[in-house]
């Protein structure tokens, strides 16, 4: 009886324990990530609350490179409406991002004019996959989800953390589909 009894509690204990570790992950959000900034220092993604967000992961040697001035043009017009732009660079497609986060700093910066928030250089698929990463393309609470494919994936996130829409590499940030969906979640 007493053995009965300890099974069950065992039961109960891992049952408890793994019902508290899925609500912590699937209650945690964006908000609960912290990663490196450019820089190096810890930067909270809590910060960008209320805002709305553009997260895109970036390269320098990529065909989509280019997009880096329509990224910081789209992060001009609306910044003062609470829209951000998240950059973080990924090294996962074509080897498309080999350089330092110094030189990839570098390089944002004399070329695009970037002032949009850059991050340290993260994996955005894969064994290594960030787990911001893993929580953008595994959530399928937004219907959002599946592997990135290249470069410059973009999610837009409305101003309570939600991922609401995905788009795909070849839609540029400045596109219609992009800035009205930006404005639709600005309002």
């Amino acid at each position: 009886m007493t053995l009965l009894l300890a099974s069950k509690a065992k039961y109960f204990l891992i049952g408890a324990i793994l019902t508290m570790a899925t609500s912590l992950v699937a209650g945690s959000g964006l908000y609960s990530f912290t990663l490196n900034s450019i820089d190096g220092k810890p930067a909270p993604l809590a910060d960008y609350k209320g805002k709305v967000v553009l997260i895109v992961n970036v390269a320098s040697q990529c065909g989509y490179t280019p997009q880096y001035s329509a990224l910081e043009s789209v992060y001009e017009k609306y910044k003062g409406q609470g829209f951000v732009i998240l950059g973080f660079p990924a090294n996962n497609f074509g080897a498309q991002e080999p350089g330092t986060n110094e030189e990839i700093k570098t390089f944002c910066t004399r070329k695009y004019n970037v002032t949009f928030p850059m991050f340290s250089k993260i994996s955005v698929k894969g064994a290594d996959q960030a787990p911001l990463y893993t929580y953008l393309t595994k959530d399928t609470a937004s219907g959002i989800s599946g592997d990135i494919k290249w470069n410059f994936t973009k999610f837009l996130v409305d101003r309570n953390g939600n991922v609401v829409q995905r788009f795909e590499p070849a839609v540029t940030p400045d596109s219609q589909e992009v800035t009205s969906a930006i404005e639709k979640q600005l309002k």
